[in-house]
């Protein structure tokens, strides 16, 4: 008996046969890890990143066999996702130096200097309890956790397009009640 057909196997896979995954693993893990460790360079990254691709095939069911080969398909989700980590990854490194670069002042800052930014910090986690839940979990992971707005999306459930309204209207409304608070001071 021959191989299975990979179309045959993910057809499989969506009916709920999640042995079908393991066979597509097998047919596909090495080229995946492959792909995401030479462009995350660490074994855990690219561990982690073969793991939810091929969870993605579970989960999303955008394979579609009219379109090219499972492998082809694979390895341009591969290098995409790559791509989005790195991405991420170097907005995280950019903002973490920026955070290190303010705190040099910070300690060298006159205790008048610290009042003033406990006191702005007070204006903000203020004006961020008069956002809506979601606008305020949006700008809050993305903030204070450093997650992109594309993982925001894909831990909440929703589209890309959601989070980052979300975020514009949550971001313009911060604004207007840091300018109302602000006066009110």
């Amino acid at each position: 008996m021959g191989r299975e057909a990979d179309g045959a196997v993910i057809a499989r896979l969506w009916k709920g046969e999640l042995s079908a995954l393991g066979i597509l693993y097998d047919r596909y893990g090495s080229l995946v890890y492959g792909i995401a460790m030479k462009g995350l360079r660490r074994v855990s990254e690219a561990e982690d990143l073969t793991q939810e691709i091929f969870l993605s095939l579970l989960r999303t069911r955008s394979y579609c066999a009219s379109r090219g080969s499972l492998a082809s398909y694979l390895t341009t989700v591969t290098r995409s996702r790559v791509i989005d980590r790195l991405r991420a990854q170097s907005t995280q490194k950019k903002y973490l130096n920026q955070w290190h670069h303010n705190q040099a002042g910070v300690d060298a800052a006159t205790p008048m200097k610290h009042v003033t930014q406990q006191e702005q910090r007070a204006l903000v986690r203020a004006a961020l309890t008069t956002l809506n839940d979601r606008q305020r979990e949006v700008l809050e992971l993305s903030y204070y956790a450093g997650q992109s707005q594309r993982d925001i999306a894909e831990q909440l459930g929703v589209p890309l397009g959601t989070v980052k309204s979300w975020a514009r209207r949550g971001l313009l409304q911060l604004r207007k009640q840091l300018d109302v608070l602000r006066e009110d001071s």
